[in-house]
């Protein structure tokens, strides 16, 4: 690993490292009002929620590291505490990047990008209507940690109002991952689209914790032909498999022609049994593929 200490890099080489590295990231696409009515619309990648009772929002305006200066975004909070913060879809993502440009504090983006203002119910900012999932919050605190460029301006918000379009739900009333169809921020000019074969599904683990790697065997954990998300599979069932699991698996008539084959070496029927394990867990079997390995 090449090691780098973080306060001898320069400050655009330090933003371009954890930017790329740190990714994707959620965007929040912030539009604010300034005490004389002035909207803005500005988006920030440095966001997440992180909690909800009370709800919790929070993205940073960060100072400049050219030139130390702040931005609209963070001089409104500080008139007007309040702000919608508008999820990005693709739909709406090169919109969303040309609202990013540093216009004057006097230029509406929502004009300059084209987009559609929506009144809020419970705050003054205006929602984006092109946007599928929109947040009204009251931002209950900021904080600054740092007055040089680059330090972080912590804008801490909390729901007051959420707003989803009908579109993106699925028939459970859930959001459904596809329809809405999210963007994520990563380095430099890149982002990525969180719909379509990007999409995949981890099984969460159940109220029984799984065995674990550790339990498996030694042939298995330190298999040339498991990778590690194999093992995480095999280590999250709850419980090791039968004899009568693996006898049946014995069975299995793949199993019985890597077995019985003459011209392999026990060491390569070994690796077939893995390779036809490793099938298996892409199927979601991962008790039948465990019970294989323990043949």
């Amino acid at each position: 690993m090449k090691r780098f200490d973080p306060h001898l890099l320069p400050l655009p080489k330090l933003h371009r490292t954890l930017l790329g590295a740190i990714a994707p990231r959620p965007i929040a696409f912030v539009s604010s009002v300034d005490a004389k009515g002035n909207h803005n619309l500005s988006p920030f990648s440095f966001f997440n929620a992180f909690g909800i009772n009370p709800t919790t929002l929070i993205f940073s305006p960060s100072r400049r590291g050219r030139d130390n200066t702040v931005k609209d975004t963070y001089e409104n909070v500080k008139e007007v505490p309040e702000v919608v913060i508008n999820v990005v879809n693709y739909a709406m993502v090169e919109q969303m990047s040309l609202a990013s440009s540093e216009y004057p504090s006097e230029v509406d983006e929502f004009i300059k990008a084209g987009f559609t203002p929506l009144p809020s119910e419970t705050i003054r900012p205006m929602r984006v209507k092109e946007s599928p999932a929109q947040f009204e919050c009251k931002v209950r605190e900021v904080i600054e940690t740092g007055d040089q460029g680059g330090a972080a301006n912590l804008v801490i918000c909390e729901i007051r109002m959420i707003h989803l379009h009908p579109d993106i739900l699925d028939t459970e009333g859930e959001i459904d991952p596809e329809k809405i169809d999210l963007v994520g921020r990563l380095g430099g000019d890149y982002y990525c689209r969180a719909s379509g074969e990007a999409l995949f599904r981890v099984a969460k683990p159940g109220r029984q914790p799984g065995i674990g790697v550790d339990i498996l065997p030694e042939n298995v954990r330190l298999s040339r032909t498991l990778s590690g998300n194999d093992l995480g599979k095999l280590g999250s069932i709850d419980r090791l498999p039968s004899p009568l699991e693996i006898k049946e698996a014995r069975q299995m008539s793949e199993v019985r022609d890597i077995l019985g084959a003459a011209g392999l070496s026990d060491k390569e029927k070994e690796t077939q049994l893995h390779l036809l394990a490793r099938r298996i867990l892409d199927s979601g079997e991962a008790r039948k593929a465990l019970s294989i390995l323990l043949i």
